[in-house]
């Protein structure tokens, strides 16, 4: 497991390392940490952290575009932002951030936003499914879809960074994802790892994507997503 904190104040990325190390031994977990002091040089460095705790005030690019622009490149990363600036809360929503931390940092919070990012990050297997359009073959990460539908007699795939044309129906689809993902409509298959929010007849996504449910699974849905969240506890 590799660790990231994205930091520009010395002393503090100091005391986040010192916190980092404690969780660590405390739970009997090996990982790599390391240090950057700007989003820019954690962009450039090549290396997609599993965890990475993010400083939001930073100089240069702050840390909310810096992920941004990572999530748009693909990175999954399972990001706890970590700030003196309570008012950019609403957009950790948006880049699927386990949770937004204020400064000074209470460790019982910080070695339980760490339990769920490390249980996200173990849970990601990585598995992946071939799409095929006529000529076009595609591979695509199970847990990088965000929601899937039929529009104009096609299947769309929706990930955080692209979208793709599927040759086969949704109900053959749907055997090949997993638990994550809840048929809401028959028109739409949704992962409720990415839902955000829920009004009636439709739940809102990371990435903005939005998606119907049927009167009739409206119930189920509910129950499902809350089965959803309790898997990060």
């Amino acid at each position: 497991m590799n660790i990231a904190i994205c930091e520009d104040e010395t002393h503090f990325a100091a005391h986040l390392q010192d916190i980092v190390q404690q969780y660590l031994e405390q739970k009997a977990r090996k990982a790599a940490i390391m240090l950057y002091s700007s989003g820019e040089e954690l962009s450039c460095s090549g290396i997609i952290p599993d965890i990475i705790l993010m400083d939001i005030q930073l100089s240069g690019k702050n840390g909310m575009d810096t992920m941004k622009r990572l999530r748009e490149a693909g990175c999954n990363s399972q990001v706890i932002f970590i700030t003196a600036y309570p008012e950019y809360v609403f957009q950790a929503f948006d880049v699927d951030a386990i949770q937004y931390l204020e400064k000074p940092i209470d460790q019982s919070k910080l070695f339980s936003a760490l339990d769920k990012a490390w249980n996200r990050a173990v849970s990601d297997d990585g598995k992946t499914m071939i799409l095929t359009k006529k000529a076009s073959v595609s591979k695509v990460r199970i847990k990088d879809i965000t929601y899937c539908e039929v529009f104009n007699h096609q299947t769309i795939i929706h990930t955080l960074s692209d979208r793709y044309s599927y040759s086969g129906t949704l109900d053959s689809l749907e055997p090949e994802l997993d638990k994550r993902f809840f048929r809401c409509h028959r028109s739409y298959l949704v992962n409720l790892d990415y839902v955000v929010d829920k009004e009636p007849g439709t739940a809102l996504l990371v990435g903005g994507g939005k998606v119907f449910i049927s009167r009739r699974k409206q119930q189920e849905f509910t129950l499902r997503l809350l089965e959803s969240c309790r898997r990060w506890e």
